[in-house]
């Protein structure tokens, strides 16, 4: 019976401490709102990456931000609200606009202009179908001895 108590005991604890996660906080396992806002913010420990997508381990700078968004949206701060906020505590280069038709369009572009010029310098050297000649001649005396010669050898072969 003890033993099926002692069994029983750790059975709840590994239960108990999967389900907590480990007590995390939002910098920890960000929630999908805190990493909505945070895409907007630019990380300032020297990255150029976003406070959501900073991979810096112990960031100075986006664990507490982090935090502090989800502070602020535990209030009922708006997304526009809280990136001001950012924006008034630390200035305007913290703020990451999202990509504009332009930054959508130029790779593609790239693209299309690489296609054209590829297909420009196809169409310019395409080697051109050649004539039929016929059996090629050869008027060298020294080049019919050496024919003469494979043909010997050839022969002995057979």
């Amino acid at each position: 019976m003890r033993r099926f108590r002692v069994s029983l005991f750790i059975l709840a604890a590994a239960l108990a401490a999967c389900l907590s996660g480990g007590a995390q906080t939002a910098a920890e396992k960000p929630s999908t709102d805190v990493r909505r806002v945070g895409a907007r913010l630019q990380c300032q420990c020297g990255c150029k990456d976003s406070v959501a997508t900073c991979s810096m381990l112990e960031c100075s700078f986006s664990r507490p931000a982090k935090e502090r968004i989800a502070r602020m949206q535990a209030v009922g701060m708006s997304d526009d609200q809280i990136v001001q906020a950012f924006v008034r505590d630390y200035g305007a280069g913290i703020y990451l606009s999202p990509p504009n038709a332009f930054g959508w369009i130029i790779p593609y572009a790239a693209i299309g202009v690489g296609l054209l010029v590829v297909w420009a310098f196809v169409k310019k050297y395409k080697p051109q179908p050649l004539a039929e000649v016929g059996p090629i001649e050869i008027d060298d005396p020294n080049l019919e001895k050496y024919k003469d010669q494979i043909e010997q050898d050839l022969a002995k072969l057979e």
